[in-house]
C-alpha cells in the first residue's frame, strides 16, 4: 500500500501510468479519464457478489459508462445548512427554507451585529464546484440534461450564481469567498463569527475537535421556486487498473475488497473518519451506533452527485470555479457560463 497526499496524487498516478507502471488498486474521486482510456476493469471483475450487494444503488450509478459499473464508493459525505441557533434567536430570525427568506435573515443579522458574517460562501478551488452545485440544484438547475448533455449556461444556472454573487456584493457573506475554504468558515462558525454556512456531515467532529462550544443545528439547504432541496453528496471510490491480472491475482484483489468492506470493520472505519457509509448495512450499523449520524445516513442514500462519470468533469469542475471567481471581479455570469458551455460543448 502507498499512501500520497491527495495535493500530489493525481500527478503521481499519471506519471505512474505513464511509465507502465499503475497501481493495481487506486483509491481516488475521479475515474472517467482512466476508463476512457480503457485503463480500467468493470467492478464486477474485481468485486464479489456479496460485497457488491452491499452498494448503494445510487452510488454504484456515479460510476456507469455504458452501462458497466467500474468502480466501488468507499466512503462519502453529504451536506446541510448550519446554523447557529442563539445567534439566530438573538436577532429574532427564523430558520431560512427559501432563496428570500435566506436573504431577509442575512440581511436581519447584519443589522443585529456587523461584526457577524450572516452567510458563508466558499467559492475556492477547494470548494468551488459546491458551491456552484448547491445554488444550481436548488434553483431546478443541474450539469447536465436527462440525456447527459452539458447545460452549463441554462436560465436556472445563470439566475443561481447571479444570486450567489449578490448576497456576496451586498455584504451579506464571508468577505473573501475566493480565498476563504470552507475550513476558513467553519473556524468563524466554530468562534461563533458566523451565522450560517453549508457544509459537510464532518463539522461537528471538526467543531467539537476545536474546542468550540457554540449552540448549533443544521437544516436542509434553502431552496428557490418551489423547488424540493437537495443535498449534494460527495464521494471517493476504489477502482482496479487492468494491468493483466491472473484469475488468482483477481481472486486476491476480491478478498481485499471482502475484508475491507466487512461491516463491522468498515462501520468501525466510517465512525473513526467520521464520514458516511457506501453500504446499506454500513448505514445500518452507524445510524445505530451514532444517533447523530442518522438523519446523514438518510440523506446520503438519496444524494445528488456531480457529473463525475463524464470525461469532461475534471474541466467543467476547474471551470465553474473559474466563472465563480471572475463573477466575484465584476464579470458577467451569463456571458461567462455561455463560454464555458462552448468551451465544454464544443
Amino acid at each position: 500500500m502507498e499512501v500520497v497526499s491527495w495535493n500530489d496524487i493525481y500527478t503521481v498516478v499519471n506519471t505512474r501510468i505513464s511509465g507502465n507502471t499503475a497501481p493495481d488498486i487506486l483509491n481516488i474521486d475521479v475515474f472517467a479519464d482512466y476508463q476512457a482510456d480503457g485503463l480500467l476493469l468493470p467492478a464486477k471483475d474485481f468485486v464479489s457478489e456479496e460485497t457488491y450487494a452491499k452498494m448503494y444503488p445510487a452510488f454504484l450509478d456515479q460510476s456507469v459508462v455504458d452501462g458497466t459499473v467500474w468502480a466501488i464508493p468507499d466512503l462519502a459525505s453529504a451536506r446541510a445548512m448550519y446554523y447557529n441557533v442563539d445567534i439566530l434567536e438573538a436577532a429574532g430570525v427564523e430558520v431560512p427554507t427559501t432563496w428570500d427568506e435566506l436573504k431577509a435573515a442575512c440581511e436581519a443579522l447584519k443589522a443585529y451585529d456587523s461584526s457577524i458574517y450572516p452567510w458563508g460562501i466558499d467559492m475556492t478551488t477547494d470548494e468551488g464546484q459546491a458551491a456552484f452545485a448547491y445554488y444550481i440544484w436548488n434553483n431546478g438547475g443541474d450539469f447536465t440534461d436527462a440525456d447527459g448533455n452539458w447545460t452549463l449556461n441554462s436560465a436556472e444556472n445563470v439566475e443561481a450564481i447571479e444570486y450567489a454573487i449578490g448576497l456576496v456584493n451586498d455584504g451579506l457573506t464571508n468577505t473573501d469567498p475566493a480565498n476563504e475554504t470552507r475550513y476558513t468558515l467553519q473556524d468563524l462558525f466554530g468562534a461563533g463569527k458566523l451565522a450560517m454556512m453549508i457544509g459537510p456531515n464532518s463539522i461537528p467532529t471538526y467543531i467539537a475537535d476545536g474546542g468550540s462550544t457554540i449552540n448549533y443545528a443544521f437544516a436542509a439547504i434553502p431552496t428557490n421556486g418551489g423547488n424540493p432541496s437537495v443535498s449534494a453528496g460527495v464521494m471517493d471510490r476504489f477502482m482496479c487498473f487492468d494491468n493483466g491480472h491472473s484469475a488468482e491475482k483477481l481472486e486476491a484483489i476480491k478478498t481485499f475488497f471482502d475484508f475491507f468492506y466487512d461491516d463491522a470493520r468498515y462501520s468501525d472505519w466510517v465512525l473513526m473518519e467520521g464520514f458516511l457509509p457506501a453500504t446499506s448495512a454500513g448505514g445500518e450499523i452507524v445510524a445505530s451506533s451514532d444517533p447523530s449520524m442518522a438523519p446523514w445516513v438518510e440523506i446520503v442514500g438519496s444524494c445528488k452527485f456531480y457529473p463525475t462519470a463524464k470525461a469532461e468533469w475534471a474541466d467543467v469542475k476547474q471551470g465553474v470555479i473559474n466563472v465563480e471567481q471572475q463573477a466575484l471581479l465584476g464579470g458577467n455570469v451569463q456571458e461567462l457560463l455561455d463560454n464555458l458551455q462552448a468551451e465544454i460543448a464544443g
